[in-house]
């Protein structure tokens, strides 16, 4: 996992909103974001989502309602959520934060690309291979 990249951006504030579901982070930069919790779970950095490399992610479903029940600092270089459906295994770093926020619509247009590619509603949770974007990996 990167850490932080010299001379970027690092938050100042972090704001979890649960009734609306975002986290508002404003960054040294001038930079804020609002960032959904469905957008950050269902990219979430973990090998659980990503794998353990390119094909083999896991498309996530079903994580429109998903909330944060808690949220830890990791060093001075990011945060480790724990959403309400039991994930916390990804640490987003304040560089992927930052992407996160920046490039949400054209993450928004990827899932949605990825959901129809797959046939899947975005609400309808996927379990077992179905749920395999790519190869896959055994250990998850």
């Amino acid at each position: 996992m990167a850490g932080l990249t010299k001379g970027a951006p690092t938050p100042e504030n972090i704001v979890v909103h649960g009734q609306s579901r975002v986290l508002e982070v404003t960054f040294s930069d001038g930079a804020a974001f609002r960032i959904p919790f469905e957008l950050m779970r269902v990219f979430s950095p973990s090998a659980e989502v990503q794998g353990h490399g390119p094909g083999q992610e896991t498309l996530q479903t079903g994580k429109r309602d998903v909330t944060l029940s808690g949220l830890e600092p990791v060093g001075n270089y990011g945060v480790q959520p724990t959403f309400s459906d039991g994930h916390s295994t990804g640490i987003f770093t304040w560089d992927y934060l930052y992407f996160l926020g920046s490039e949400q619509d054209k993450l928004w247009a990827d899932y949605a690309a990825r959901l129809a590619a797959a046939g899947v509603d975005r609400d309808v949770p996927m379990t077992g291979k179905a749920a395999k974007s790519g190869p896959g990996c055994a250990s998850h």
